[in-house]
């Protein structure tokens, strides 16, 4: 199938024979809400390209969880099979249902080892995955929660097709490692400068400009980096 048949962004950067090598194996899938996708320490049996809707990488020690990385229509999951592995200690599960294609974790395996050019192009996203993990690390550790909230509203928009962010304040404080009441002020905030409008399991981006005055250097490495290794068309330059 022609690239336009895919939403998204990997799929699409594929070499033509590379894209006909992986077509059979591909199906169609829904991507629920709360669907899991990996299990933390167990055996990785399928990668998932999405085309819609947001994937959530979550870390995970004892009882207490944060995300480490989103997930969309620009990437693909299963990084410990890419990288050559079969588990991580992460759980990867959708957060803002879509939809999307998933492939047998051997079939991908096998298409990695058979061509170069698709090892490459894996690798050099799990590059830029790798690079947004390491800067929520420090965003989580240096910015103030507003500027957090608003990078992970952008990178949000940026994979989503409308300005609707279809999540909860509890959902939102959870991958944010923070308490409730923090993030309604935070959006209060940010709804009372005209930049969101919050409602009750929604929030609606007005104003993606001053959401990007707000994040700061918070957003915007790994999105530069995408561009760098895989081209142009996705984050802040989209």
């Amino acid at each position: 199938m022609s690239p336009q048949h895919y939403s998204n962004l990997l799929i699409q950067r594929m070499s033509d024979a590379d894209r006909a090598t992986l077509t059979p194996h591909l199906e169609p899938v829904a991507l629920e809400h709360r669907k899991q996708l990996e299990r933390a320490n167990e055996n990785i049996t399928h990668a998932y390209f999405p085309e819609s809707g947001i994937v959530s990488v979550v870390a995970k020690s004892g009882s207490d969880q944060i995300e480490a990385g989103v997930i969309g229509r620009e990437g693909v999951t299963a990084f410990a099979v890419i990288l050559g592995n079969h588990r991580s200690p992460n759980d990867v599960y959708v957060q803002i249902e879509g939809r999307g294609h998933s492939i047998d974790a051997e079939h991908l395996r096998s298409a990695m080892s058979a061509s170069p050019t698709l090892r490459l192009l894996l690798t050099r996203y799990a590059q830029t995955f790798m690079t947004q993990v390491a800067q929520t690390a420090l965003v989580n550790g240096r910015a103030k929660l507003e500027e957090r909230l608003a990078r992970w509203l952008l990178m949000a928009h940026d994979r989503l097709d409308d300005v609707d962010v279809r999540l909860t304040h509890e959902f939102i404080a959870l991958m944010l490692g923070v308490r409730r009441p923090g993030v309604t002020e935070a959006l209060n905030e940010l709804e009372g400068k005209g930049f969101i409008r919050s409602n009750r399991g929604a929030i609606r981006i007005l104003d993606r400009e001053g959401l990007l005055d707000i994040a700061g250097a918070a957003y915007g490495v790994p999105e530069a980096e995408y561009a760098r290794l895989l081209g142009p068309g996705f984050g802040p330059s989209n």
